[in-house]
């Protein structure tokens, strides 16, 4: 596979490619392996969600900063920096799991240092790609990286955390630091790339404002960002205790937890490789709008089930969804947006995106606490029903990204 990447798109770009397979091996594991040793620690809902959102908690605060910053600095250097330095946290909550003297508070510690170097490192990579493949290739690229993220990190990842935490608690969080220190050493053999258009030196505050007003006023990216920011608060409401939920409705172990949670993975495959045909022949507009329909029947049938089967057969579908919409808009983002803003307007819909992630992750465990496993699936399919009526006629005419 790697051979034809590099043919087509480019020696730089099968570089990041591999970057981003191999640390996406790393970053699976550990999003299994994580929420199996806060259970280990403790069974409170509540802190097994609130390990979740401590490593989504730096979108919401840091995000915004973090864009300004991709789009002053070299975005290749600081993706190589952040990868180290993620590596090195990693490492250290390998050694505290392998001497027993891990904690829940170290735990979300290394959680939020995490995800603090995914503001940073994800948003350079996004604005960096358009600079290292050609612009007519770019749906190409994103759908390449879609993929190996689905392959990797879904379908590769997710039972090998589950698996290497029950023969061994530190092994996830070891391997996913070497992933990080491979990945740093890949990305720093891309050639320099390019600096934005140099503009006059300015405060932070006001390039930040500078990235929230494009995108506002772009009203198919607004409508996006909106949609999902609010959509994703929801989800990860529903999916913050998601293990919890595996063990005690659906009845499955610790490695069932991790295999069903492939199932995102076989759909994601499924969508980025459907997705050109899917959006020739529908039209973006349609996929879109269809996705938010497939969110509401994903939390009802989540909400009714107690057959894993009938759970993993949604999430496929689910799955699907994700990766079509991802490619749509990924791509449509690094076509319409300025080379020099891209880094704040990226920052910016991630702020919403990610940002409506981590403020579910922390309301999912309390309402799962008071009210049930099951709640927080009704609450979001009432919510998405909702976005979707709003969201509808915007979306209806949405042009393809090219």
């Amino acid at each position: 596979m790697r051979a034809p990447v590099s043919a087509r798109l480019g020696a730089d770009f099968a570089k990041l490619w591999t970057a981003s397979a191999v640390s996406n091996i790393g970053d699976g594991v550990t999003m299994a392996a994580g929420p199996l040793l806060v259970a280990a620690i403790t069974i409170d809902p509540a802190l097994v969600g609130g390990a979740v959102f401590v490593q989504q908690l730096p979108w919401l605060l840091f995000s915004l900063i973090s864009g300004a910053y991709v789009d002053r600095l070299d975005r290749r250097r600081l993706v190589v920096v952040v990868n180290a330095l993620r590596a090195v946290a990693l490492a250290g909550l390998t050694l505290a799991v392998a001497t027993d003297t891990v904690t829940v508070a170290l735990v979300y510690a290394v959680f939020f240092l995490l995800g603090t170097g995914e503001t940073l490192a994800d948003t350079a990579s996004g604005a960096f790609l358009p600079a290292i493949v050609a612009p007519e290739r770019l749906a190409t690229a994103n759908a390449r990286l879609m993929a190996t993220f689905t392959v990797a990190n879904q379908f590769v990842a997710k039972p090998l955390g589950a698996w290497l935490f029950v023969i061994a608690a530190a092994a996830p969080f070891g391997v996913n630091a070497l992933t990080f220190a491979v990945a740093a050493a890949l990305v720093a053999t891309i050639r320099p790339i390019p600096a934005p258009p140099a503009t006059p030196a300015t405060s932070l505050r006001v390039e930040i404002t500078e990235g929230v007003r494009w995108l506002w006023r772009h009203r198919l990216l607004r409508t996006l960002a909106v949609s999902m920011g609010l959509g994703n608060v929801v989800f990860c409401a529903a999916f913050a205790v998601f293990v919890l939920y595996v063990r005690e409705r659906l009845g499955l172990s610790d490695v069932g937890y991790g295999f069903l949670l492939t199932t995102f993975a076989v759909g994601g495959l499924l969508g980025t490789l459907l997705a050109p045909r899917l959006q020739a022949t529908f039209g973006a507009g349609t996929l879109l709008r269809a996705g938010l329909v497939v969110e509401v029947v994903t939390h009802v049938t989540l909400a009714i089930t107690t057959t894993p089967l009938v759970a993993a057969g949604i999430l496929v579908i689910f799955g699907m969804h994700t990766m079509v919409w991802g490619v749509i808009v990924v791509t449509l983002r690094q076509r319409v947006v300025p080379g020099h803003l891209m880094g704040r307007v990226g920052s910016v819909y991630s702020l919403l995106d990610l940002g409506g992630a981590a403020l579910g992750s922390l309301l999912g465990g309390p309402f799962a606490r008071i009210w049930g496993l099951t709640t927080p699936f009704w609450v979001a399919a009432a919510a998405m029903t909702l976005i979707t009526i709003a969201a509808w006629h915007p979306l209806r005419n949405s042009p393809p990204p090219s």
